[in-house]
């Protein structure tokens, strides 16, 4: 009878490089794995450092244009200064002749300065003109207990643009020819912008009333600083 020795060595060194292979491959598979998570690691990292190098060029980009427009406006601010057109309306001779501009376009939707400035300055003083009625609407949202409340918008489409910020009036005074145009004169010499929208004029026996309805307008203040932004 033949020997089983050899067949079973055989077997058993078959059996041997079976395992080798497979722990050779699993080795293999295990070096592989840990490699693409390493390069997926690598390329996350050199998009975020991308990323970040970005935004700081950005920052960088945009320090650069501010310090090069800060010599050019402060040069046109002192030359606004000395015009004498700003100088000649300045509301306190201490202010500035720069005041005039800020002064004409107030920084906060006050409704009841703009009502004051028409009942005591604008309307005032002007012989023969009786002031009827004055109302100024409180700006929605701001002013008003609602954000659902709605002032009246009475602007014609496309004068100024709608997307500016608006506080709507109006008021009727009466009095003769003479005294109602010294009131328009009044409003179109005022330092604030002022449109009319509507103007309707009705006689009652010597004397004529005179209706306007019309927005003056304001310009929230911008604030600028320097703030930390998280790049992820």
């Amino acid at each position: 009878m033949q020997s089983k020795g050899p067949a079973i060595r055989k077997r058993t060194q078959i059996a041997s490089a079976n395992r080798l292979m497979f722990l050779w491959v699993a080795g293999i598979s295990v070096v592989v794995g840990i490699s693409l998570v390493v390069v997926v690691f690598l390329v996350q990292m050199l998009l975020f450092n991308e990323k970040v190098l970005t935004a700081k060029n950005q920052t960088v980009a945009t320090l650069e244009t501010n310090n090069n427009n800060v010599q050019p406006l402060q040069k046109n601010v002192n030359l606004l200064n000395t015009n004498q057109a700003l100088i000649s309306v300045k509301a306190k001779p201490e202010d500035q002749a720069i005041q005039v501009v800020l002064d004409a376009l107030p920084s906060d939707a006050n409704s009841l300065a703009l009502g004051a400035s028409l009942q005591n300055k604008l309307l005032a003083g002007i012989n023969g003109l009786t002031l009827v009625s004055l109302q100024v609407d409180p700006v929605a949202g701001i002013e008003s207990l609602s954000a659902n409340d709605t002032a009246v918008d009475a602007s014609p489409t496309g004068s100024l643009a709608s997307s500016q910020h608006v506080i709507t009036f109006r008021f009727s005074v009466s009095g003769d020819a003479v005294a109602l145009k010294q009131a328009l004169v009044n409003l179109e010499n005022s330092i604030r912008t002022i449109d009319i929208t509507t103007l309707k004029i009705e006689s009652q026996g010597s004397k004529q009333t005179m209706t306007v309805q019309g927005r003056a307008f304001y310009e929230p203040a911008v604030s600028i600083q320097l703030t930390d932004k998280a790049i992820k």
